[in-house]
């Protein structure tokens, strides 16, 4: 073999393994930071994206249930008032995978500043994805806030 063939046989098989090693918890993972990552850009059409036609959330800072993509957005729209220092960070997330379905349960904070004060919000959440043709998308969404520990 010649050094180019096994320098291309070589890159090949790293290629290939980096793909094996990539699955679908890791991708929902990813589409988890993307949501994250959506929430701290105040970027709604990005947030948006991720969501099935079909999601319903219960948002953590919503009375009401979010059962169709206009009720989703209108929640959404929250971003558009949240002050610049707004940003979500995610914590630890088990994360189960049944065919096409899976759930991701986990942590976030939200924190920001107000009047020289910061903020912080733990919450907890759970989502329910669904895999639409290779994409990772939210179909069902809750999120609670974290209840202050027992004194």
């Amino acid at each position: 073999m010649t050094r180019m063939s096994s320098l291309v046989v070589s890159l090949l098989v790293l290629v290939f393994h980096s793909f094996a090693l990539a699955g679908p918890k890791e991708d929902v993972a990813a589409a988890t930071q993307a949501w994250i990552d959506g929430m701290s850009s105040h970027d709604i059409e990005r947030v948006l994206a991720l969501y099935d036609s079909e999601a319903v959330l219960w948002g953590t800072r919503s009375p009401r249930l979010r059962d169709n993509p206009a009720a989703v957005r209108d929640y959404f729209n929250i971003l558009r008032t949240v002050p610049p220092s707004y940003k979500a960070v995610l914590g630890e997330q088990r994360i189960r995978v049944y065919g096409d379905i899976a759930i991701n349960t986990g942590t976030y904070t939200f924190s920001e500043v107000r009047d020289g004060k910061e903020i912080v919000r733990p919450a907890r959440y759970s989502f329910v994805y669904i895999d639409r043709g290779g994409r990772w998308l939210i179909i069902d969404h809750h999120s609670s806030a974290v209840p202050a520990a027992p004194q």
